[in-house]
């Protein structure tokens, strides 16, 4: 393995610039992924249905929860796309929204709502919700793809991750492994299951159904590069308007899981969301820990030979 980036080959860690041709396909296409910018995303669930009904994907419940507007609370092995819903409790005090412009035509709707804060002389609080559509994150390093004893889950031409389900045995070591809490068992035959980025869509064009279904463009789909590019377009949009606040997540290849294929756009902490906020694939210490674990078994059996040759007779 060399030392370049474009050398590295099936790597643990670290930029990967060619995860499909590291997996074995030599004429992949360009890496597609999600781009989703929760400063758009409305909480209308749309993605979350179009997912259950192209994938086939069971119910699992339509009851709320009683904490917030959502019923599935988390993605798991029946949800593979959860909308989000984080209420916040801000203080009074922001700009009196402006007066409105004579010339209409040239009014930034979306700019204007951002500068509304209405003002209470008793000083109650006022809301303001965070809504994201969740998914999995496609890791440039998977370790759910790593710890799979039975090929059960691959990397596509596309760089997605999927799971096989009928090469699935439901040892469910790659549940663990996921530093997302992403990839879950089904109670009734043990076997795993998440997001596929629509796999047998992109096999004829498509783009994937929460994609396509999402009214607000806040799921975008496309080439990652690309979708990079205008993502870092959009959080200095909104820098310049004064939404401070807007990051991204899991875009740098230089992160814990070498970058996602699925990224995000961000007004809070990813805490806040209920991401972790330093994502580490958990296989990158293989290496390292079988290093010692031969180290140990050396020293264990150099200790018993000692004992042995200076055991009197």
């Amino acid at each position: 393995m060399g030392d370049g980036t474009q050398d590295r080959g099936n790597a643990l860690y670290g930029p990967q610039p060619d995860v499909s041709g590291a997996s074995g396909w030599p004429d992949a296409p360009p890496r597609v992924g999600f781009f989703t910018d929760t400063s758009v995303c409305i909480g209308c669930k749309a993605c979350e249905v179009a997912c259950k009904e192209w994938n086939a994907i069971p119910e699992d419940g339509l009851a709320l929860t009683g904490m917030s507007y959502d019923n599935t609370r988390g993605l798991g092995a029946d949800t593979w796309r959860h909308v989000a819903f984080v209420e916040q409790r801000w203080p009074y005090g922001g700009p009196e929204p402006e007066a409105a412009h004579d010339d209409r035509a040239d009014v930034d709707v979306f700019a204007a709502a951002g500068r509304i804060s209405p003002v209470s002389p008793e000083g109650r609080p006022e809301l303001r919700w965070l809504m994201a559509s969740d998914v999995c994150k496609h890791c440039t390093h998977a370790a759910c793809l790593d710890v799979c004893p039975t090929g059960s889950l691959f990397r596509t031409e596309f760089g997605s991750v999927v799971v096989q389900e009928d090469i699935c045995n439901g040892c469910g070591y790659c549940v663990p492994a996921c530093p997302f809490g992403v990839i879950d068992q089904r109670k009734e035959d043990g076997r795993a299951w998440k997001c596929t980025l629509c796999y047998d869509r992109l096999g004829v064009g498509m783009e994937p159904a929460c994609a396509k279904s999402c009214p607000t463009d806040s799921i975008q789909f496309g080439p990652l590069e690309e979708l990079r590019e205008r993502a870092q377009a959009r959080v200095a949009q909104l820098h310049a308007a004064g939404v401070t606040d807007a990051r991204l997540y899991g875009e740098s290849p230089d992160d814990g899981v070498g970058g996602a294929g699925a990224f995000f756009l961000l007004l809070d902490e990813p805490e806040v969301y209920g991401l972790p906020p330093d994502p580490v694939v958990t296989t990158r210490d293989l290496p390292a820990m079988w290093r010692q674990a031969a180290l140990a078994a050396v020293s264990l059996a150099a200790l018993a030979v000692g004992s042995f040759v200076r055991r009197p007779r």
